[in-house]
């Protein structure tokens, strides 16, 4: 197996409005079974998901939960808007977004957008995914996958790498479970977390800084699947032993 990871050149500063899709086929050559990994902030930029604190009111959660922090009660209040639970509010500030996506301060974003303005994650990741990864098969007739990603931290570990948060026509769980090892062995329990994994590839390529690359092309995978869902990746209330734990900590 052979995979080749390269960035697209010459992607323009993102405004609101902006085709991504087209954008992307404009720079680079796309073929059969391409899966496609764009930075989510781009995408926040194309949607008009930018937002500025002095739109904000914080209420007294927030401006309780600032005061630990030293933050800005708004950008707070902000987070709390975008989160469906508070899982931890200090010393970090570990939330759940609405669409499941457990992460610091919701996701917003205050690198790489306009002085002023900080850039939210798209809403509904996966819609967004689709719609972008829909137009570029339109426009190509090539068959592709798409991945979202956002840079995250992990626990237990110090450093963010790049994750997935919407998908397109790839599963972000490969199940290994009935397949043999190189002993024979029956696999019972082996999940491979794909789409991360082609994301943190990503993400060595897209960098950063100011000299950042938002679309990567990775070639050579065929894992291009029919309907998919980054809802596929995360584990429900009921097995998530993490969650709880956090949840019993705060009573505490």
């Amino acid at each position: 197996m052979k995979m080749q990871a390269f960035t697209v050149e010459n992607i323009p500063l993102i405004k609101e409005g902006d085709d991504i899709a087209s954008i992307i086929c404009e720079n680079t050559t796309i073929e059969d079974n391409d899966i496609v990994v764009i930075a989510s902030t781009i995408v926040a930029k194309a949607e008009g998901r930018m937002f500025r604190l002095e739109d904000i009111i914080p209420g007294e959660r927030a401006l309780t939960i600032a005061s630990k922090h030293n933050l800005d009660a708004r950008f707070v209040q902000a987070v709390l808007d975008r989160s469906k639970e508070v899982l931890v509010d200090y010393p970090i500030f570990l939330v759940e977004t609405h669409n499941g996506h457990v992460c610091i301060k919701a996701g917003i974003d205050e690198s790489n957008v306009d002085v002023g303005y900080l850039a939210d994650l798209p809403s509904n990741p996966d819609e967004s995914t689709s719609r972008i990864g829909e137009a570029i098969e339109q426009i190509t007739g090539k068959k592709i996958s798409v991945i979202l990603t956002d840079t995250n931290g992990r626990a237990f570990k110090i450093g963010q790498t790049g994750i997935a948060i919407g998908v397109y026509r790839i599963h972000p769980i490969k199940n290994w479970k009935g397949q043999k090892d190189l002993f024979g062995n029956t696999l019972e329990i082996t999940e491979e977390a794909i789409a991360d994994e082609i994301a943190g590839a990503a993400n060595l390529l897209m960098g950063e800084g100011d000299g950042g690359y938002p679309v990567v092309i990775i070639r050579g995978l065929e894992l291009r699947s029919e309907e998919s869902s980054i809802q596929e990746i995360y584990r429900s209330d009921r097995e998530d032993i993490i969650k709880k734990g956090l949840r019993c900590l705060s009573k505490v």
